[in-house]
């Protein structure tokens, strides 16, 4: 594994906190209606693709996932800006203004959803890392998905089939405890989901999903097994998420008190306590980090808040593929 040093302490710490605040101030302009539809925030997560990100190799290796992916994209290199911009439903937004929160995506930086069905990413994922494998590409894909997902015959028929042809693919579960809004413990006999891909004969294990160092070390085994002809991984991410399964999430199945203990073991204070107990930064020198990242925030925010909306005929030229269909005028 990449050695963790103390610029790497200092870029998680960054990364994290301007993740966090950026959600959050998605959350905000939500309740002002500048965002609209449904919106699944990773507050509390962060840790589970800090740790993932130092683990791969940006340079070829792929992720997808579910809808909870606004900062997953960031992380990959794409634009913060373009991220927030989609979410508007603007023009400069990754996908023009039509995905919107539930459908990041970029091509470019091997970010490949977003996907709003629960499951429908997991054999997607798969079906990546089959197409490095038949053309002999020395990518690796990492397919996460929630706690509910795994009830799904998709993430079932994936996990087989990954397992026969032996995919360069890790699967992650981020098992943050509710699903929708119901807890594993009546959904499941069994509550350590990690045990599901034994049944697959399937390298599998439970990971702290709250410390990106636990992450960091579980994925870099997972990505070096499948990237040297290993196999797939099933990973268990034991974390947790601050707010509701959406914005519209009233919460009654949980307490304000559970929230506030797993708060205790934020991984953004892990992070930096760790940074203060080896004073890889002065109290200055974090403070700047802070104004910096609200700096980018408000950023994001007014280049979404100044873009235009996408033309109507935009609607026309991206759902049909023909050039000759009779009755829409293309450009």
């Amino acid at each position: 594994m990449k050695k963790i040093t103390k610029e790497v302490y200092l870029k998680w710490y960054e990364d994290m906190l301007f993740w966090r605040k950026f959600e959050d101030k998605l959350a905000q302009v939500y309740i002002q209606q500048k965002v609209r539809g449904f919106l699944h925030l990773y507050n509390g997560q962060e840790a589970v693709l800090a740790g993932s990100l130092h683990a791969m190799d940006l340079t070829k290796d792929r992720m997808i996932t579910a809808y909870r992916n606004h900062v997953q994209p960031i992380g990959m290199g794409v634009d913060p800006k373009a991220v927030m911009a989609e979410l508007y439903g603007k023009v400069t937004g990754t996908s023009k203004g039509m995905g919107g929160s539930m459908h990041i995506f970029s091509k470019e930086h091997r970010f490949h959803g977003g996907h709003g069905i629960v499951g429908g990413q997991i054999p997607l994922g798969a079906g990546m890392a089959f197409g490095d494998k038949y053309f002999k590409r020395d990518n690796v894909t990492l397919c996460y998905m929630g706690d509910g997902a795994v009830r799904q015959g998709s993430f079932h028929e994936a996990m087989n089939l990954a397992m026969l042809w032996q995919l360069p693919v890790v699967f992650i579960c981020e098992n943050n405890g509710y699903a929708m809004g119901t807890s594993v413990a009546r959904t499941s006999h069994s509550t350590e989901i990690w045990k599901l891909g034994l049944g697959y004969e399937m390298p599998c294990g439970p990971v702290d999903g709250m410390n990106p160092v636990t992450v960091a070390q579980e994925v870099s085994k997972a990505i070096d097994r499948a990237r040297t002809g290993g196999g797939p991984t099933f990973l268990e991410m034991k974390t947790y998420r601050y707010r509701g399964h959406s914005m519209s999430d009233a919460q009654h199945y949980r307490t304000k008190e559970e929230v506030q203990e797993y708060q205790k073991i934020d991984p953004i204070t892990q992070v930096l306590d760790i940074i203060k107990e080896n004073k890889y930064a002065t109290d200055e020198e974090i403070k700047k980090i802070d104004g910096e990242v609200k700096k980018r925030v408000a950023e994001c925010e007014k280049f979404a808040e100044e873009s235009d909306f996408p033309p109507v005929q935009q609607l026309y030229d991206m759902v049909y593929e023909e050039e000759d269909t009779p009755f829409v005028q293309h450009k």
